[in-house]
């Protein structure tokens, strides 16, 4: 079941798609005091299944499926070995416990323990998008087709972890629930520190769209990059007490130079139209988009400072705000453009983004 063609991250999003659509009738469902059109959880979870089976059985060819592969095989087999194992280890324990716990008491394979953690980490997304998308497949095709499923579901495992735990928060961040909420985000923290970053992103995403405190961080956004050798030096201060100390060091011994700006200018498009139609987003005032416009904003800002920082580093920071542009987008395209443009809107999104596919799989990683 190694996922060899490629291609078929596409071809099964547009058949099995078409085909699920199809099949499956929408219905309605209450959001945030709304009745909306959603699809179905089981057709919801099926779109989702290939895609949880690939990040499975994925080669070691690719990203750092080795080397968790490798901690995998660390992992004690043994849970009387847990206590003296997880001693050995010195930061985001909570995975690595996780994975002895999956290895030691369920007596999992290297693959399975990836089926499982795929399988939590993509119906999650599977939840996000169909509660709280006005069109599931867009938003699945976004995903996927911007290659964060690459780079998350078969590369950075750890923190994804982080991040779809802390998005299991989102209802709690619409509701103004904090308490809850950051309880969510620390236990995320536990699989990737980065997650505590969420804490204060939640705190400047509540309110209006394109609020005083989301300004505010796009303008320091702004002078991070006018002023980035202060802004380098502050940073590698901070983090000097943390498990990235000597980060700053690291990037510029590995040659990091930073976010490609085509991928920076792909994920700014969300925020870049929520300004745009910015009247639209107002009068509708939906708490969902509300949330979401000001998240994408946040990615756009940190999406910004990396490209002039570190790709590697700063560059996997925006996974935590990103994700919810894909809410965004399907919105804002069904209430800002006319019903006819709308469509020649969307369709043109998704070549563009097949397109970026494309450059991204051939291009960048060699995959196609």
């Amino acid at each position: 079941m190694t996922l060899t063609n490629y291609w078929w991250l596409l071809i099964w999003l547009f058949t099995g798609g078409l085909a699920l659509a199809a099949y499956f009738p929408k219905h309605r469902e209450m959001v945030c005091g709304k009745v909306e059109i959603r699809w179905g959880v089981v057709p919801a979870v099926l779109m989702a299944v290939p895609y949880i089976v690939w990040a499975g059985c994925r080669s070691d060819s690719f990203g750092d499926t080795g080397a968790y592969r490798g901690a995998f095989k660390d992992a004690p087999s043994s849970f009387s070995e847990m206590s003296a194992y997880l001693d050995t280890i010195t930061k985001d324990k909570g995975f690595y416990g996780l994975v002895a716990a999956l290895k030691s008491l369920f007596h999992v394979s290297d693959i399975g323990c990836f089926m499982l953690l795929a399988g939590f980490q993509l119906l999650v997304i599977v939840w996000l998008y169909r509660k709280y998308s006005s069109f599931y497949w867009f938003s699945f095709f976004l995903f996927i087709a911007s290659t964060d499923y690459m780079s998350w579901a078969q590369n950075g495992v750890r923190q994804f972890l982080a991040v779809t735990i802390a998005l299991l928060a989102t209802p709690f961040m619409l509701k103004k629930k904090y308490i809850p909420a950051i309880l969510l985000i620390i236990l995320a923290s536990t699989m990737h520190q980065s997650a505590l970053l969420m804490i204060p992103l939640m705190i400047i995403a509540q309110g209006k769209p394109w609020n005083r405190r989301t300004i505010l961080f796009l303008l320091l956004a702004l002078v991070a990059i006018l002023y980035v050798g202060k802004f380098t030096s502050l940073l590698d201060n901070a983090m000097k007490e943390t498990q990235y100390a000597n980060m700053v060091n690291d990037w510029t011994s590995w040659g990091d130079d930073g976010t490609n700006p085509l991928r920076v200018l792909i994920y700014s498009i969300p925020a870049i139209l929520s300004f745009i139609g910015l009247k639209y987003i107002q009068e509708a005032d939906d708490p969902v988009i509300n949330l979401c416009t000001n998240m994408s904003i946040i990615s756009s800002g940190i999406y910004l400072v990396s490209m002039v920082t570190s790709g590697i580093f700063i560059g996997r920071l925006p996974i935590y705000a990103s994700l919810y542009s894909y809410i965004l987008l399907p919105w804002e395209i069904e209430h800002i453009f006319m019903r006819k443009s709308a469509r020649l809107v969307t369709v043109a999104a998704v070549v563009a983004y097949c397109g970026f596919f494309y450059y991204q799989m051939r291009f960048t990683w060699g995959l196609l």
